[in-house]
């Protein structure tokens, strides 16, 4: 049995040498220089685009959008790291009321974009608001300069908004890690005198750190790619300079110089995240379900009920003020649901996001696939340089999408009207296609963990046990491994289709005249301060990245 096995594995090693793994090693190079060709582009319209308004952003632009994006990204990951770590500590290491639905629960905000959690904000706390003027009608002011009230249109109403919707990346990363190994290693330090805080902050906290700094790196590059939210809040980033300098200076080679930056910030914390998390690898020598069934820390008196409001408030900010403001909103106007403005911006956004997650499946299935055939130097390679694209904010693949597009078809209309005698127009750059390509390269990265994923869990013996049967390379993938991998397609192409339906920030500077998808109708309607005619088209993206959320809540159920 042993020598059968070994000349299996010989001879599903040889076939990998064969015709089929070469052609996947291409595709999958295929797919990294898509990735790769709008960063290449942003630098080459740099360097080539002259330096006319260099010296503008250089003395007006850039010291103030980098200190402001510097401030707001440490701001923003200082407050959302200290709500992470410790809703999920308490979740995975103590036994309070509604601890279980709670730890479910933390997880809603994912499901609210930013910039809709910001314009439900200004809502809320704008002087028009139910907050003031509750104080108002509390303590008889009768106009804004009877009392101080801070203003959420500024860097601190940011942080707010941001940390709001975007801990739960921190919280997922620490509350797994905690699980697995902290509650193990803490029931161990128990044992030998240690008291909670001592075992949460000697143990816990550097054990997790990996999981830390992985959320925080997320946490960071959803701050960079914001633009809906820091716009309407009045805090100039690097991300709205880009946005500024291009459409309002019309300047596409200044925005491109912007864009370099930027690509340095995304790199940097790359490395940071890849420095932080070196050498720093635990075991636990239990199994998964041993973990599960060590005992919390159960919490009493006025204890257990801090516990919960320190859950419940985080849930409360991330999804229960967005979901009640634009609800209610969207509640009064079902009317709209019918109007033809949001029928069109529906129609399209299911077109973009349909196709984005057909191309970004079938991308990240060459590469998934391709690593599962064969690893080798070029397609790991590959797959490290597709998911750089996860990183980089949309209005700078905005930038780098559209040159080599707009290029295209500069180039394609003149040969068509030298040959034939008329014009193409603009048939990539100036219409959805660009949009198409830039959710592609952002969330190329979802789609191929998660089908990277879905192969692990299959066992590499059913290949070798289909060539063994005479099943060639082909048929293989077609009989076996497809029919298997169904859940994972589905799954990753579920992802996609949602995040480029949130997606603005690509959108926004892509779009064809006349163009628009619930993202951009929201945008429309709320920089004209008409966020209650923007909540139909709100509602339906929120809805829409529940779907996801509540599976992922699902799963936490069914953990103890």
């Amino acid at each position: 049995m042993q020598s059968t096995s070994k000349s299996l594995r010989r001879r599903y090693a040889r076939s990998g040498t064969g015709l089929a793994h070469p052609l996947l090693a291409i595709w999958a190079v295929l797919a990294s220089v898509i990735v790769l060709m709008p960063m290449l582009a942003i630098g080459w319209l740099a360097v080539s685009g002259g330096s006319a308004d260099w010296p503008h952003l250089v003395a007006n632009v850039i010291p103030r959008a980098t200190g402001r994006t510097l401030l707001l990204v440490a701001l923003t990951g200082t407050a959302t790291a200290f709500i992470g770590i410790l809703t999920a500590w308490l979740v995975a290491s103590c036994e309070f009321p509604l601890r279980r639905f709670l730890s479910a629960a933390l997880v809603l905000p994912l499901a609210i974009p930013a910039y809709l959690a910001a314009y439900a904000f200004g809502e809320l706390l704008t002087f028009t608001g139910p907050v003031q003027g509750l104080i108002r009608l509390v303590f008889g002011f009768q106009t804004s300069r009877d009392y101080w009230f801070p203003d959420v249109r500024s860097l601190g109403g940011a942080v707010l908004v941001l940390s709001s919707v975007l801990y739960p990346y921190i919280y997922l990363a620490c509350r797994s890690m905690f699980l697995m190994q902290g509650r193990a290693a803490a029931d161990v330090a128990r044992t030998l005198g240690a008291g909670p805080l001592k075992v949460f902050f000697r143990i816990q906290i550097p054990m997790a750190r990996p999981a830390i700094m992985i959320g925080l790196t997320l946490v960071a590059m959803e701050t960079l790619n914001d633009i809906g939210a820091v716009e309407f809040l009045g805090v100039q980033t690097l991300t709205f300079s880009i946005f500024d300098t291009w459409l309002n200076r019309g300047s596409l080679a200044g925005a491109a110089q912007i864009a370099c930056i930027m690509l340095l910030f995304v790199v940097a914390l790359m490395m940071v995240e890849r420095a932080a998390r070196r050498r720093q690898r635990f075991s636990s020598q239990k199994t998964t379900a041993a973990v599960h069934d060590l005992a919390r820390l159960t919490l009493s008196g006025w204890k257990k009920w801090a516990a919960t409001i320190a859950c419940l408030l985080p849930v409360l900010s991330g999804f229960g003020v967005p979901f009640f403001i634009l609800g209610n909103y969207a509640l009064k106007r079902l009317d709209q649901f019918l109007a033809p403005r949001l029928l069109n911006a529906l129609l399209h956004s299911i077109l973009v996001s349909a196709l984005t997650a057909l191309v970004a499946v079938l991308l990240g299935f060459v590469l998934a696939y391709a690593a599962r055939t064969g690893r080798s130097r070029t397609t790991e390679a590959a797959g490290r340089l597709a998911s750089f694209g996860y990183g980089v904010p949309g209005t700078v693949l905005a930038i780098g999408v559209l040159f080599p597009l707009a290029a295209l078809d500069n180039a394609v209309d003149a040969q068509m009207r030298d040959r034939f005698g008329f014009s193409t127009g603009l048939l990539m750059s100036g219409t959805g296609f660009a949009i198409i390509y830039a959710c592609t390269v952002r969330f190329l990265t979802m789609a191929e963990g998660t089908l990277e994923a879905g192969f692990q869990k299959l066992s590499p013996h059913l290949d070798m046990a289909a060539r063994a049967l005479g099943r060639t390379s082909g048929q293989t993938l077609r009989t076996v491994l497809l029919p298997m991998m169904r859940p994972a397609v589905l799954t990753a192409a579920l992802l996609v289709f949602i995040e480029t339906m949130k997606e603005l920030s690509a959108t926004i500077m892509l779009r064809p005249f006349n163009f628009n998808t619930l993202a951009t109708l929201v945008y429309e309607d709320a920089s004209r301060a008409k966020v209650e005619d923007a909540s139909v088209a709100a509602m339906i993206i929120v809805i829409a990245g529940m779907v996801p959320v509540i599976l992922v809540s699902r799963s936490l159920e069914r953990r103890p």
